[in-house]
Parts: C-alpha cells; structure tokens; sequence
C-alpha cells in the first residue's frame, strides 16, 4: 500500500486541536474535504496514524486542520513534524493533460533540442501556477513555470518532461 505526502504539520495552532499544515498536495480541495481520511506518519515511523478530517480552512499560507477525536491542542502537540499522506486507494482518476505532484517530482527535463537540463526537485503553488524547482546538471537550482508556452511534453511512465526554453528562463 501506497501513501503519497499531500502537507506537513508545522505546529498547532489554538487549543481546539488544529493543527498547521504547508501543503504540498495538487489537489487541496479534496484532500483537506470534511470527511477524507489521512495518515498521519511521526518522523521515522513507518505505519500512520489514520485521522479523518473534522474541519479545514485556510489562513495565510498555511492550512488549518482539525481531526475527529482529537479535540484539544494536547491531543494533536504529538504530530508536529509529521507529514501527512493520502493512501493511493484515494487518488482519482485524472485527465491526459493532469498529473499528481509525486508524478512530476524525479522526472527529468529536456530543451526541445533533447539537451538534459536537470530533474524535478519540487513543486509549489503561487497565487498564478505552479512552478517547478529543477535541480540543474549545472548544480544550480531553476524554476520553471507550468504554463503551456513552457512545458511541451510531460511523460510520466518515462519520467521525462520537454521544455521550450525561454528568454531568462534558466538564468
């Protein structure tokens, strides 16, 4: 069984039990939705605590989540550092042109012209698209855009993705 990160808790936040979450899932709608389940994994454990959704809400860059039976700060004190994960038994179906996060991290990436330019590293929201942090075969750190004009061709089976190389794009 699979489980794929969709956040990290970071804190608590209050004394009703929420806890603060950077997410890192494509998806924050459904995987935050009243109801899902989540594993919940401490820091070196192998085996999740399992927690359902009893409220979300954004609040800054951060989302805040509370679980059922969890209902105070004491409860929930114990998974800051944790990283929560959705189990692949709950992940949807997705258009051609979509693709979980954990698809696109590890691909390699490639000018049109079939020149390595690096590997996906991670991936972020910003308030327009998605960007990927590309770890250079230069050593440096690029990030790229996910907009149409950039990324041409994403084949996750290969793990490979084709980029056009735009004016500055990897200055």
């Amino acid at each position: 069984m699979n489980w794929y990160n969709v956040g990290k808790i970071v804190n608590t936040h209050g004394i009703r039990g929420e806890v603060r979450v950077i997410s890192q899932t494509d998806f924050p709608e459904d995987r935050y939705e009243v109801g899902s389940k989540l594993g919940i994994f401490a820091p070196g454990e192998k085996k999740p605590t399992v927690v359902i959704i009893k409220t979300a809400r954004k609040h800054k860059n951060f989302m805040l989540l509370s679980f059922e039976n969890y209902p105070n700060i004491n409860d929930v004190e114990k998974f800051k550092g944790s990283m929560l994960k959705v189990n692949e038994n709950y992940l949807e179906e997705l258009d051609d042109d979509e693709f979980y996060y954990h698809e696109i991290v590890g691909c390699d990436v490639f000018d049109t012209d079939g020149n390595e330019i690096g590997k996906i590293k991670e991936i972020f929201e910003t308030g327009a698209n998605d960007v990927w942090t590309i770890k250079g075969v230069d050593g440096k750190e690029h990030y790229i855009p996910v907009i149409y004009e950039v990324i041409k061709e994403v084949d996750v089976e290969a793990k490979r993705v084709t980029i056009e190389l735009m004016e500055g794009l990897l200055s």
